[in-house]
């Protein structure tokens, strides 16, 4: 570990640069395309050392970024030449408090952690799809999950936070200390501070779920959307269907997936997804499994230490208008199996908890119809690979409704990029609409000087 005077006497945690052994694997992500070479790892202990490395931050003018989970597609976690303040190694306990239903979460735990501590009492938040994703990004940045049917977003969810702000203060966030900041980091990003620790609401759930993937072949394609539209009109809060589009492994023959989930039995559930089911899927991996599993259902799709592009999309008033044949024809005619694998999923799960939240509330919007994603592979590095990518995401984009689509599956979307894993000013103005001014404000209250400046940076009101 290197030591950095002036950093190093009040520092507690470890810091790592080029220079240390462990540098390689400090810098390395989820996506191995947003890996950026830092001048300095961090690794805090608490709030103190985020503190401390942000002073340090600011006086030796390096760009600053939070890892939590590393797991943004687009670099925000990463920095060249920067300071990483990264959260991963010590900030990573769950504690549960039973009696009062609350989660003392870490800043730099995964999912996983929340789902399976909660769960020994009997209780879950809202907490996304893949388990091994940070819940610092994807809480800040709203948080969709399985679970948001029943209990809307991960932000819906938010008790209180423990935030260090730009110039080192630590404040506490909640409706009644800094309410403002509260604001801001439901749906805000990390534009106002690091957040240390989230303190979640937990709800009383089954210890089993039902949930699983059925596979069909591309004829049943018409079938499968008139099912769905019938479906969605009345989708329950504990229920999702997730449709994908590509070519799974091992074969990658072109095929239908559903991704099915039911807070409920499974004779419950295989009784509400009959008509999908009595379509006959070559493949039935749907069963009753314990609730702390169910996260890591997609993880096969996100493995860590391939190239990702990732591009959000917005769903169309009724299914078969997102699951047409020439969409998927043309999922699969991109897709190049082991060489770029390109998959589009529509998350169906119902918004009505969600958009029942007043849009003042928080800067999350509240009108979305619901999220699909692109989601492009590869493993061959460089420049050429990455363009494919991109453009592969792109092309499939303009096939989807228009509108600025969930901000946690945001990719590199735009060639004039402020910095590593950041938008320009105008798709961000656009992202938070009406909320913007607001948040600009917050901005110039908490970040002035734009030390975070990643995801969607908000520019401080004048």
């Amino acid at each position: 570990m290197t030591f950095i005077p002036s950093l190093s006497e009040t520092f507690k945690g470890e810091l790592v640069t080029p220079a240390d052994a462990g540098y390689t694997e400090a810098i390395a992500r989820w996506a191995r395309n947003a890996v950026r070479k830092a001048k300095i790892v961090a690794f805090v202990k608490d709030a103190e050392d985020v503190s401390v490395a942000l002073k340090y931050a600011k006086a030796s003018r390096l760009s600053v970024a939070i890892r939590g989970g590393g797991h943004n597609a687009a670099a925000a976690s990463s920095c060249t030449d920067g300071l990483v303040i990264d959260l991963s190694r010590y900030l990573n306990k769950v504690t549960v408090d039973a009696d009062k239903k609350l989660a003392y979460v870490g800043g730099g735990s995964l999912w996983k952690t929340v789902d399976e501590e909660c769960m020994k009492h009997g209780l879950a938040t809202v907490g996304g799809t893949v388990n091994h994703t940070g819940v610092g990004g994807l809480t800040v940045g709203g948080g969709y999950g399985f679970l948001t049917g029943l209990h809307g977003l991960a932000i819906d969810n938010l008790a209180a936070a423990t935030v260090v702000v730009a110039d080192g203060s630590i404040l506490k966030a909640s409706a009644t200390e800094n309410p403002d900041l509260f604001y801001g980091i439901r749906g805000g990003g990390s534009n106002f501070g690091v957040v240390t620790e989230f303190v979640f609401r937990l709800h009383p759930h089954p210890r089993t779920i039902f949930a699983g993937v059925i596979v069909f072949t591309p004829d049943k394609l018409e079938a499968i959307a008139a099912v769905m539209d019938a479906w969605w009109a009345n989708a329950k809060p504990q229920e999702a269907i997730f449709i994908i589009f590509g070519r799974p492994p091992p074969t990658g023959h072109p095929m239908i997936l559903a991704s099915l989930v039911y807070h409920g039995p499974e004779a419950e559930a295989r009784a509400n997804f009959k008509p999908l089911l009595d379509l006959g899927p070559v493949m039935d991996t749907a069963k009753e499994i314990p609730y702390e599993t169910l996260n890591g259902m997609q993880n096969d799709f996100a493995r860590h230490g391939a190239n990702y592009y990732m591009k959000g999309t917005l769903l169309s008033k009724v299914p078969s208008q997102d699951l047409t044949r020439s969409t998927f024809n043309r999922v699969i005619e991109i897709s190049k199996f082991g060489e770029l694998d390109v998959m589009m999923a529509f998350e169906y799960v119902s918004q009505t908890k969600v958009n029942s939240v007043s849009p003042d509330e928080t800067p999350f919007r509240r009108d979305s119809p619901g999220n699909g994603i692109i989601w492009v592979t590869w493993h061959e590095d460089g420049d050429e690979k990455q363009a494919q990518g991109k453009e592969a995401a792109h092309i499939l984009a303009k096939l989807t409704p228009e509108g600025e689509a969930y901000g946690n599956y945001a990719g590199q979307d735009s060639d004039g990029l402020v910095n590593d894993g950041a938008l320009p000013a105008d798709k961000v103005k656009k992202f938070f609409a009406k909320a913007y001014p607001k948040l600009q404000l917050l901005k110039k209250k908490y970040d002035p000087d734009v030390i975070f400046d990643k995801w969607y940076p908000i520019v401080p009101a004048a």
